[in-house]
């Protein structure tokens, strides 16, 4: 007996030693915070209709809440990666990834993904590292890597709560929705080797995986159906000691229609940067968006729809003892004039945000930390940042509407929005 459990360890130990280059880890992040959001709107049109020189009062409308949120520091989550080497310099890996609401233990997923956050197979050597499937957009990496706040919580950079989801980040946010603006699926992307002297970058293509038909005439008469959802960008950075400088440019084909003849591209562009003083790092970024209508005939007497915005950043960090403070300020402008006039011959004004954010991280171990960021936004024209996206915050404004910001009717309009976190972060 005792000959056969010997020779039952030995198996197990030669079939260990066979499989030691390979490895699997299960990881994640846990990120829970006490917050609060607040939102003000005011009334722009206080004048009686029937009697123009007399104002009527309307006071201004307050909406608030308190949350327990997540992922405000790092977004939570629960994962596998493992690696394989293949010999001669190859490796093969895998990354699964899912994000998690740990204030409620629901699953941060859409329905019938498990995985939203990262699904990748890549095989990797001495020539980069080309790798499959869902996966982080080259344009979204510098409004991550160059934000202080990382794009998630209060303190996130403004023009991540605009592109951030569908409808979520208020007025602009319905008129410009980037469904690839954090992740794309259905991808194929190639990072460059780490060896450049200091250059790095990739490029994505995602499938958009429509049916074409040809005769094209066949083309079912749904509008999205037969171009939206692909996705091709690029990014190219270099960082040598203290510097960090990237620049990146993304497509996204965000609505169609065939027999109408007409595409509607999301076209993002980007150039941020840091660098590390020491007793301070230093952030910076420029950003361009872009929503273009490409139509077969145009008329010249309708607007072409087109929107652009544009967006800075620039922010801090300083490192004090066992902690971190952290601080930004962005800006984010966008043009409407070719989307409707407010009257004949008369542009509507360009709505505009202006944020501030301020936080302090405190370092408890290597992988437990607790921190506290404030949050506060100035709309103006009718753009509605809010505090915090969903699924933390849903307090919002009144009336801000895409009608109302078009037609510039009378009514409610954004003003001001505050929120704090108030939360610990722990990683496995």
């Amino acid at each position: 007996m005792k000959k056969k459990t010997l020779a039952c360890i030995a198996a197990l130990v030669a079939a260990g030693s066979a499989s030691a280059q390979s490895s699997v880890t299960l990881f994640g992040v846990l990120d829970a915070a006490v917050s609060y959001y607040q939102t003000n709107s005011k009334y722009v049109n206080a004048f009686n209709p029937a009697n123009p020189a007399l104002p009527v009062p309307h006071p201004d409308v307050r909406q608030s809440q308190w949350v327990l949120s997540s992922g405000n520091y790092t977004g939570s989550r629960v994962g596998f990666r493992g690696t394989e080497d293949l010999g001669g310099g190859l490796a093969a890996s895998f990354w699964l990834e899912a994000g998690i609401a740990n204030d409620t233990g629901a699953s941060l997923t859409p329905i019938g993904v498990a995985f939203n956050r990262r699904s990748t197979v890549s095989l990797s050597g001495a020539f980069g590292e080309v790798r499959l499937g869902r996966d982080y957009t080259p344009t979204f990496w510098n409004d991550n890597v160059f934000d202080p706040f990382q794009t998630v919580g209060v303190g996130a950079v403004a023009i991540s709560m605009l592109l951030g989801g569908a409808g979520s980040a208020g007025t602009i946010g319905n008129l410009v929705v980037n469904p690839n603006y954090v992740r794309a699926s259905n991808s194929v992307s190639y990072f460059l080797p780490p060896d450049l002297g200091g250059f790095y970058g990739h490029v994505m293509y995602a499938f958009g995986e429509n049916t074409k038909y040809d005769p094209g005439t066949l083309t079912p008469p749904t509008p999205n159906t037969a171009r939206t959802g692909r996705y091709a960008g690029a990014r190219l950075g270099y960082a040598n000691g203290p510097l960090d400088v990237a620049a990146a440019y993304g497509s996204s084909v965000v609505g169609d229609d065939y027999f109408a003849g007409i595409t509607k591209y999301l076209n993002t562009g980007n150039i941020a940067g840091s660098y590390d003083f020491g007793p301070a790092k230093l952030f910076g970024e420029y950003s361009h968006v872009e929503l273009q209508n490409d139509r077969k005939i145009q008329s010249p007497f309708a607007p072409s729809g087109d929107i652009t915005i544009t967006g800075y950043l620039l922010g801090l960090t300083v490192p004090v003892g066992p902690g971190l403070i952290r601080a930004s300020y962005s800006h984010l402008q966008a043009d409407l004039k070719n989307v409707a006039q407010a009257s004949p011959g008369v542009s509507v004004p360009d709505p505009k945000a202006d944020k501030l954010a301020l936080g302090y991280v405190h370092n408890l171990s290597k992988r437990t930390l607790l921190y506290a960021t404030f949050g506060y936004t100035k709309n103006k024209n009718g753009a509605a940042i809010p505090p915090a996206l969903p699924p933390n915050g849903n307090v919002g404004y009144l009336n801000p509407s895409v009608t109302d910001l078009l037609n510039q009717s009378a009514g409610y309009r954004a003003d001001t929005g505050y929120g704090y976190d108030l939360g610990i972060r722990h990683v496995f």
